[in-house]
């Protein structure tokens, strides 16, 4: 069955409905509030509804499916393209309408408990972004006095208590104890970064999909849990190399007249989790006595930083394989081709 097309530019008490009636060939485009919103879809035949994945679309599209309707959450970069002239939300609806109704790979919708993983993810990747601006500035501020100390946090709690020490007789009292506040503030934020990661760690012991891809060398908790929330149904993939493009972890192409080049790594997708991938990768390489053959192989003739990117990729697979075929990690495993 054909399901009518619909787009909706969502906000925070006025959605934007645009479709096309079936019956009478109205253009229909109008706008709804929020406290009628479900109420306008819930005697509706099934639609298909196109929406931009932005704050408070994953609520909704858990609202309308519940109804009987297909959902699909599109980039807001995808829908762009279909807003030709000004912007406003009738013109927003409308091009989601037309985006809607185009071929393209769709956000996932998420289920509330997997929506709750990505906000522990959240809420740490703040805390940690925090604690960096606030070990940066503690240097830039005490560089400013001549005192001058080594990056990273251990240097900085090795450094600290003699430079406090020596330029307490000689600044004020008031700026000495706030720049020791902020320095045991980190202390603080140490602990609640822990406290997520506990949490996130029993989810995991949990979760039998995050526990089986923790199997994987290079994959550890933040990884396992932030790759099974966001992917939502691993379905929706067709392979993992599908899965790796979706991230952003293979080569953009461009080119003309039949002669294609590869260039860096497209960074489509998400960034948070493609960079854990990458750090994961990382760590294999520094740290483990045998990455493997195809590993030694690849670096005798790619830089490092290719190698690691790649490593990224193959472990992008191997979580979408495990994950798909529900099966456990074997490290020796070798796909073969169906006859």
């Amino acid at each position: 069955m054909k399901l009518t097309p619909v787009g909706i530019d969502i906000a925070k008490s006025v959605f934007q409905v645009h479709y096309v009636d079936e019956e009478t060939g109205e253009i229909v485009n109008k706008p709804i509030k929020r406290v009628k919103f479900l109420e306008h879809f819930a005697n509706r035949t099934p639609c298909l509804i196109g929406m931009e994945a932005c704050g408070g679309s994953q609520h909704w599209a858990r609202q309308l499916t519940k109804l009987g309707h297909t959902v699909k959450l599109m980039p807001a970069e995808f829908v762009k393209a279909f807003n030709i002239r000004n912007k406003s939300d009738a013109a927003d609806a409308r091009a989601i309408w037309l985006a809607v109704q185009q071929p393209g790979k769709a956000v996932a919708v998420k289920t509330e408990p997997q929506q709750a993983v990505l906000a522990l993810h959240r809420m740490r990747q703040q805390l940690v972004k925090f604690r960096t601006m606030q070990i940066n500035s503690l240097r830039g501020l005490l560089t400013e006095y001549g005192e001058v100390m080594g990056k990273g946090r251990s240097a900085l709690d090795k450094a600290i208590p003699a430079v406090l020490a020596r330029v307490s007789d000689r600044l004020p009292a008031v700026l000495v104890d706030t720049l020791r506040e902020q320095w045991n503030g980190l202390t603080r934020l140490d602990e609640q970064i822990v406290v997520i990661e506990r949490r996130l760690r029993q989810w995991m012991l949990e979760d039998k999909a995050v526990k089986s891809i923790t199997e994987i060398p290079g994959v550890g908790v933040l990884t396992a849990t932030a790759a099974v929330a966001t992917m939502g149904d691993v379905k929706s993939f067709r392979s993992g190399r599908e899965f790796a493009a979706w991230i952003g972890l293979v080569p953009k192409q461009t080119g003309s007249g039949g002669k294609v080049t590869l260039l860096g790594i497209s960074r489509r997708g998400d960034t948070y989790l493609r960079t854990l991938l990458i750090h994961g990768a990382r760590s294999v390489l520094n740290h483990a006595k045998v990455p493997g053959p195809w590993v030694e192989q690849i670096s005798k003739r790619r830089p490092q930083n290719v190698v690691t990117v790649a490593l990224a990729n193959k472990m992008a697979r191997t979580i979408w394989a495990v994950l798909a075929h529900d099966r456990p990690y074997q490290k020796g495993h070798v796909s073969a081709k169906p006859a």
